[in-house]
């Protein structure tokens, strides 16, 4: 607890889900919470560090199904938070990447309460070491761009088609299994060679781990006619080519 007699919260990082990938700090955070609000990719194994008595509390959106608002995940929070408890939410990946933690940073800062952030190793990153690729190559990839593949709405975002043609970039999709046909339908229009190497990661981090590889057009052709049920991480670009044999 703060000095002020006042809770604390952590927005911690559970990285893909496997807990291998905690950092040590995440797992101090999570076996000190009297209150831990976790997202659905970052439960299962990670919350098995909780203490017995710890409460835990599921307030995962996922789309299409029934779900916490932000707004009521935030207000449990700094309810928590405001009664001294120590609370952990939980995020999958890295809480600074597509996790809406503005929202709840700016509500913790708003009630006068200490807040940390424990950063967490990112689907992105996750994903690269699953598949042994490297995003960035010399020569080949000398940026990497991270994006979300849908809007709050679940499409399409307006994007900056011309950076994510880039072919010397390499780039990472969260959550853009839904719309990733879309994505490369622009990308090929403006000028992307429809041979460009990617890979689809389902479910990263559980024993449910698939992955499939091939070029954008075909991936794209594979998610609309497939429509895989786990969340999926998306890399696309050179860096992705698969050595020779």
């Amino acid at each position: 607890m703060s000095s002020h007699g006042r809770g604390h919260i952590a927005l911690v990082g559970a990285g893909p889900g496997d807990p291998d990938l905690l950092t040590l700090r995440a797992l101090a955070r999570i076996r000190a919470a009297d209150v831990i609000l976790y997202d659905d990719l970052a439960s299962g194994p990670v919350l098995e560090a909780a203490r017995p008595d710890a409460e835990l509390i599921a307030v995962g959106k996922r789309a299409g199904r029934p779900s916490h608002s932000q707004a009521e995940v935030t207000r449990q929070m700094i309810d928590h938070a405001s009664a001294g408890k120590r609370v952990v939410r939980l995020k999958s990946g890295d809480p600074t990447l597509f996790g809406r933690a503005d929202e709840e940073i700016a509500a913790a800062r708003a009630a006068g309460i200490e807040l940390e952030i424990v950063p967490g190793v990112t689907t992105a990153t996750a994903a690269a070491a699953h598949v042994q690729v490297s995003l960035s190559k010399r020569v080949v990839a000398r940026r990497v761009q991270m994006i979300t593949g849908h809007d709050v709405d679940a499409r399409l975002p307006d994007l900056d088609i011309a950076a994510l043609a880039d072919p010397e970039a390499t780039t990472c999709v969260f959550m853009g299994k839904g719309t990733f046909a879309e994505l490369v339908e622009k990308l090929i229009a403006h000028g992307m060679a429809a041979d460009t190497p990617a890979a689809v990661i389902e479910s990263l981090g559980t024993p449910a781990t698939t992955v499939m590889r091939g070029t954008i057009a075909e991936l794209a052709a594979r998610l609309a006619a497939e429509r895989p049920s786990g969340p999926c991480m998306i890399l696309y670009g050179r860096a992705l080519a698969e050595p020779a044999s």
